[in-house]
């Protein structure tokens, strides 16, 4: 396989939020993408946008494919696509590439990895950051993990959605990144909920002093992008609470097995659950601040 300049055969597995625009990039770069949604009018609602195919079946969506790009929901969603009759590792062919954006377990690339290995397939995992925004506007961050030479070959149809590509290491180390970028946004949600719930208590007008601190070293992508709208009690912005409990959840699960102590993480991952509670699973992660209101 080869990708300087020219127009690969792709196919692209799981049309949701993230999924749906990934793959449009990538037919809009040039590229010949085959889609396969388990909901098939959505898949019908990609073509009729991009143009481009769809697949009733992964396997048919990977048949003489250069790449399969897989983004799903969990472990559990990524194994019925990938195994049996009608799964893509069916369909692919010698020399190719699986990519699972997928925010899963290491555990799983692992297991991927030996299965592709197996059939002399590549494959890197190679979760996103960046949200429904990062997707729609090419602008996620991947982080990737698999051997240098797959990567190689792979990395140039990342980039069409992508302002950050980067691989860490063997295979399952792009999920291990993934699970330091959620810790990282659970503290900094959790803090910055606190401070605005912090300056509502004491009268000040938290739009006023979320514009001034901003400038200094209290700045972040989380202040920038969600302070206004946590104030304003806005919470759809794409990543669900359900999604990121999932996430957290695998995080714990590995921080068990390699020792971390993850104090912050496991107490926000129960605010987490309040939230859900209060019926706001659907609600993205800045809802946090409901819990405290």
């Amino acid at each position: 396989m080869s990708i300087s300049g020219q127009s690969l055969k792709l196919a692209f597995i799981g049309l949701g939020v993230m999924g749906f625009p990934m793959a449009g990039h990538l037919q809009r770069a040039g590229h010949q993408v085959t889609v396969y949604n388990r909901t098939s009018s959505k898949a019908a609602r990609w073509v009729e946008q991009y143009s481009g195919a769809m697949a009733l079946t992964p396997r048919e969506a990977a048949l003489d494919a250069d790449l399969v790009l897989m983004c799903v929901g969990n472990d559990d969603d990524v194994r019925s696509v990938v195994y049996g009759d009608d799964g893509v590792l069916a369909g692919m062919k010698g020399g190719s590439i699986l990519v699972d954006h997928t925010t899963a377990s290491a555990e799983l690339a692992r297991e991927l990895g030996h299965a592709c290995a197996s059939k002399q397939l590549g494959f890197l995992d190679a979760p996103v950051s960046g949200g429904q925004a990062g997707a729609e506007n090419g602008k996620l961050t991947i982080m990737v993990g698999g051997l240098a030479d797959t990567f190689v070959l792979a990395e140039a149809v990342l980039w069409h959605y992508a302002k950050g590509v980067r691989l860490l290491g063997g295979v399952g180390a792009g999920q291990l990144a993934k699970m330091v970028n959620q810790i990282c946004i659970a503290g900094v949600v959790q803090g910055l909920a606190e401070a605005l719930h912090f300056a509502d208590k004491a009268g000040l007008d938290a739009k006023a002093v979320l514009d001034v601190i901003s400038k200094g070293a209290a700045q972040s992508w989380q202040m920038e992008n969600r302070g206004h709208t946590m104030v304003d009690g806005q919470f759809d912005f794409g990543f669900a609470v359900d999604w990121m409990r999932k996430d957290l959840a695998i995080t714990l699960n590995e921080a068990r097995k390699n020792g971390a102590q993850l104090p912050l993480t496991a107490l926000v991952d129960q605010f987490y659950a309040e939230v859900q509670a209060l019926g706001g699973g659907r609600q993205d992660t800045s809802s946090l601040i409901r819990r405290l209101k």
